[in-house]
C-alpha cells in the first residue's frame, strides 16, 4: 500500500467512530496485552538477534515496561476518558463546566531502535487509549524486533486502526510529508529539528522525545561505593544506548579517585574480568555506531575498559579520566558504554559546565547535603531526574516523562500519555431559568454595572 493511500485508510477508519467507543479501545488493549505475555519469549529471543540484549533487561525495560503500562491503561482508562466537571464561573450562572477528551485522529509514531519494543508500543498503548488510530514505523536498524512487532500488531489490530510500515529514512520522510493530526518522535536531537519541521507545515502537533548530555553529580557527602554501582548500571545498561543514561559524571575532586576505584571494581562485579565473554552485556547496534564510538575514546584518558572488536560490535564498558570539554567525547550526546569523569571543586564549577550544554534529559545527584541537591534541581533545567541513583524515575508512570528545551517537548507515561494523545473540549452548559440582562445591547447606560459586575466576580 502505498502512504498516501495508507493514510486515507487510517483517517477513513477514524471518521467511522469506531475508535470513540470506550468498550472498543479497551478490548483492543486487552488482546495487545495477551499477545504480548504470549510472545514474550519471541521478543526477547528477537532483541537479542538485533543486538544480544540480555533476556532480563528485554523484561525490565522493554516488555515489562509495557505490560504494566497495559495494566494499568486497561485498569483506568474508563474514568480517564469521562468529562471532567470543572467549577464554573460567576458570570455564566446558572451553568456548568466539563472538560471533555477526545482523540487527535490519526497519529504517526516513528521510533528508535533502542529500547525497539518499549519505544514502540509504550507511546502506541496511549495513543489507541485515547482513541485514535495509528501508523507506526519502527526503526530498521533493529530488523528482527520490527518485525515481530508487525507480527503483533498484525494479529490484534485492524489495519485501518494500526498499521506498521517499515522502510529507511527516505519512507520516514515521507510519511512526514503526510497531514497527521498529530507526531510523536523519539530519537536524536538531529531529526528531531527535521520531524518539527515538517510537522509546522500543517500546524501539526508533536511530541519530541530526544535526548542530550545528561550530567550525574557526585559531591563529597554521597555514598560513593553505593553511587559506583548505580551509575555502574544506569550507563551500562543496553551498552549506554539509552537516552537517559548518565552521559559524564561531575565528581568532587576529593572523592574523585575512590569513585574511579569503586567503579572498576562494580564493573568487574557486574560482567566479570573479560566483559565480552559476559552473557549480560549489550552489542552496538550497527558499525557506524561503533566507529563513531571508537573515535570518542582516549587512550591516555582510559582508566578502564577502553578495548573494541569491529567484528562483535563490541566496545568494553570503559570509563575516561578527565577528558577536556573540547574533545570529541564531551561535544554530544554519547549514546555508548563510555563514561567521562570530571572532577569539580565548587558548585560554580558544576554550574559551569552543565550551562555550557544544552538542557539535558535527565540529571542525577548524588548527595546526602540537601542543601546542595535544591539548589542543583532549582537552578538548572532538565526533563527528570533521580536523586541517589540513576534511571529509574522513568519507571514511575505518576510522573510525567520527557524533555525540555533541545531535549525534547511534550511528555508521557501513565495518565500523561493518555493526556498527551488527547484534545481537551471545553464545554459550558447554560440554563434556561435566569437570564441577567446586562450583556444584552443597548450598551450606553450599562458601562458602570459593567464594571461593578466585573469587579465583584473577578
Amino acid at each position: 500500500m502505498d502512504i498516501p493511500s495508507l493514510v486515507e485508510q487510517q483517517k477513513a477508519f477514524f471518521k467511522s467512530q469506531k475508535t470513540r467507543d470506550i468498550a472498543f479501545r479497551k478490548d483492543c488493549l486487552i488482546r495487545l496485552r495477551q499477545e504480548l505475555l504470549r510472545r514474550e519469549k519471541e521478543i526477547a529471543t528477537a532483541m537479542h538477534n538485533d543486538f544480544r540484549k540480555p533476556e532480563f533487561e528485554s523484561i525490565l525495560t522493554e516488555t515489562g515496561v509495557v505490560a504494566a503500562e497495559l495494566n494499568l491503561v486497561i485498569r483506568k482508562l474508563k474514568s480517564w476518558a469521562k468529562p471532567r466537571r470543572v467549577l464554573p464561573v460567576l458570570v455564566n450562572f446558572p451553568s456548568t463546566s466539563k472538560i471533555h477528551k477526545e482523540p487527535y485522529g490519526t497519529i504517526l509514531i516513528l521510533a528508535p531502535w533502542n529500547y525497539p519494543f518499549q519505544l514502540v508500543l509504550a507511546p502506541l498503548v496511549g495513543a489507541v487509549a485515547a482513541g485514535n488510530t495509528v501508523v507506526v514505523k519502527p526503526s530498521e536498524h533493529s530488523a528482527f524486533t520490527s518485525q515481530i512487532i508487525d507480527e503483533i500488531i498484525t494479529s490484534v489490530f485492524d489495519p485501518g486502526h494500526v498499521y506498521v510500515v517499515h522502510g529507511e529514512s527516505e519512507v520516514a520522510a515521507e510519511l512526514l510529508q503526510q497531514n497527521w493530526d498529530y507526531i510523536f518522535f523519539t530519537g536524536s536531537q538531529k531529526v528531531g529539528k527535521l520531524v518539527a519541521k515538517a510537522a509546522a507545515v500543517n500546524l501539526t502537533p508533536t511530541t519530541l522525545e530526544l535526548g542530550g548530555k545528561s550530567p550525574c553529580i557526585i559531591d563529597e557527602t554521597a555514598n560513593i561505593k553505593l553511587a559506583a554501582k548505580r551509575v555502574v548500571w544506569g550507563k551500562f545498561l543496553n551498552s549506554g544506548q539509552t537516552c537517559i543514561a548518565p552521559d559524564y559524571v561531575l565528581v568532587h575532586e576529593k572523592v574523585k579517585a575512590l569513585f574511579i576505584q569503586k567503579c572498576k571494581l562494580e564493573i568487574t562485579n557486574t560482567y566479570g574480568e573479560n566483559p565480552q565473554l559476559s552473557p549480560d552485556y549489550c552489542r552496538i547496534i550497527n558499525i557506524q555506531n561503533f566507529q563513531a564510538l571508537k573515535e570518542c575514546i582516549i587512550p591516555e584518558k582510559v582508566v578502564a575498559g577502553g578495548l573494541t572488536d569491529a567484528n562483535d560490535l563490541y566496545i568494553s564498558p570503559t570509563l575516561l579520566d578527565n577528558p577536556g570539554l573540547d574533545t570529541k567525547v564531551m561535544k554530544d550526546e554519547i549514546f555508548g558504554p563510555i563514561l567521562p569523569i570530571i572532577p569539580f571543586k565548587t558548585d560554580e564549577d558544576v554550574d559551569r559546565i552543565i550551562d555550557s550544554f544544552e538542557k539535558p534529559l535527565a540529571l542525577y545527584i548524588f548527595s546526602n547535603y540537601g542543601k546542595f541537591i535544591r539548589r542543583i534541581i532549582k537552578k538548572h533545567s532538565f526533563g527528570g531526574g533521580t536523586i541517589n541513583d540513576t534511571l529509574v524515575h522513568f519507571a514511575n508512570h505518576r510522573l510525567p516523562f520527557g524533555g525540555v528545551g533541545h531535549s525534547g517537548t511534550g511528555a508521557y507515561h501513565g495518565k500523561h500519555s493518555f493526556d498527551t494523545f488527547s484534545s481537551e473540549k471545553g464545554i459550558t452548559t447554560r440554563y434556561n431559568w435566569l437570564d441577567i440582562p446586562v450583556r444584552y445591547a443597548p450598551y450606553s447606560k450599562k458601562v458602570n454595572t459593567l464594571k461593578l459586575f466585573l469587579k465583584l466576580f473577578s
